[in-house]
């Protein structure tokens, strides 16, 4: 494996992790698209499974390609251990599972991702795991006694209102559980909550770390041996491991992270910018606020903003010619959606607006594409 020992985002995003083989010569690392391995491994300096420190036996335990990306991810979220998932879900429910036990409680912002949202709400019960929501402005108020709770679990930014937890102030106050974070809307290059004093972090690298919206990943980071070892126990057992080619995909994706992040984050900032002066646009979330300053690098490219009332917001999208209507977020093509219909579609109207989110309210990730362009776009489609 290439050395992940280098200053730059970007030199760490394209070198680190990378496995060549000076008797092959090969410039990118190869699809290890096999189900298993000759074991015991006779050969002197057979390649390790760092999961086990042990040659690799089988794919669904350790792949080459797989550990490839878990690497250059490391390198590039400065956690000393990662590993890889089929799905951001599959890294959350593993992680979970790992650090939590029956009797444990976790304390948890309000607004959540649907799917964790559910997890929490249906699942977690049965494992006799108990959990209390807070407002994301309650916990950066730190008003919530941290000796209660195993575990604290936030998102760096929130979906789809774009609340920012003051991650730092959180950790500094809560010594006693585990913090777990959510940062797949910061993305590694905006924000590295290990760095702030988190124990977890979590991404769906199906979003901006693949980047291409072709693929279904997710990734954990860590500093702690013990959580990692109980997390690799957890995806081995449940069988969570993403195939090779779609590791591959993540790990060719990764290396762009950096340069793609700059884009993401100027087009954000400037369609923000134009929202917020336009006419037809009631409010604009963005985190650009004090406390995203405070743990954030740079804002991303998603912008949620509420049209007024009295505009047609389906008529609205009809308009739109660059963004596509569809979930998802993070790749380089420009997504716009509707969170009443999708993402949060299975909460009722009044638990809906409680969260701020109105049938009104959309959600645009934004991509790499010309920000005049965009805004051209968005210009047009407002108009009355």
């Amino acid at each position: 494996m290439v050395s992940n020992m280098y200053k730059g985002f970007n030199t760490r995003a394209v070198q680190s992790g990378e496995l060549r083989d000076p008797k092959f010569g090969n410039v990118t690392t190869p699809i290890f698209e096999t189900s298993t391995f000759i074991y015991p491994n006779p050969v002197e300096g057979a390649y390790i499974d760092h999961t086990r420190n042990e040659p690799y036996i089988y794919t669904r335990w350790g792949n080459p390609t797989t550990q490839a990306f878990e690497d250059k991810y490391a390198a590039v979220e400065g956690c000393e251990y990662a590993l890889s998932f089929s799905s951001g879900m599959g890294a959350i429910t593993s992680v979970i599972a790992g650090v939590l036990h029956p009797g444990s409680r976790i304390l948890s912002i309000s607004d959540l991702y649907g799917q964790t949202l559910y997890f929490f709400n249906k699942v977690l019960g049965d494992m006799g795991i108990k959990v209390d929501y807070i407002d994301t402005d309650r916990m950066n108020e730190l008003d919530f006694d941290q000796s209660m709770y195993d575990a604290i679990y936030m998102e760096s930014v929130t979906n789809p209102t774009l609340k920012v937890p003051d991650i730092k102030s959180v950790s500094d106050h809560a010594r006693k559980p585990i913090i777990i974070v959510d940062a797949t809307f910061a993305s590694p290059y905006n924000q590295h909550p290990l760095d702030l004093g988190a124990d977890v972090v979590i991404h769906s690298a199906t979003k901006y770390i693949g980047g291409h919206s072709d693929i279904v990943m997710g990734v954990v980071g860590t500093n702690d041996r013990e959580i990692f070892n109980n997390i690799v126990i957890r995806r081995k057992t449940f069988g969570s491991n993403p195939d090779p080619i779609q590791a591959y995909l993540a790990l060719r994706g990764l290396k762009t992270l950096g340069l793609r992040m700059e884009k993401h984050n100027r087009n954000g900032s400037e369609i923000a910018k134009f929202l917020r002066n336009s006419d037809t646009v009631s409010m604009v979330y963005y985190p650009d606020t004090d406390i995203g300053k405070k743990v954030l690098s740079g804002f991303g490219g998603m912008v949620s903003f509420e049209i007024r009332k009295d505009i047609d917001v389906h008529k609205f999208l009809r308009k739109l010619k660059i963004p596509m209507v569809a979930a998802s977020l993070g790749g380089v093509e420009s997504l716009i959606t509707l969170p009443a219909e999708t993402s949060h579609s299975s909460l009722s109207k009044e638990e809906r607006e409680r969260m701020g989110i109105s049938d009104n309210l959309v959600r645009f990730s934004i991509g790499i594409e010309d920000s005049e362009d965009l805004i051209a776009d968005l210009e047009n489609a407002l108009k009355e």
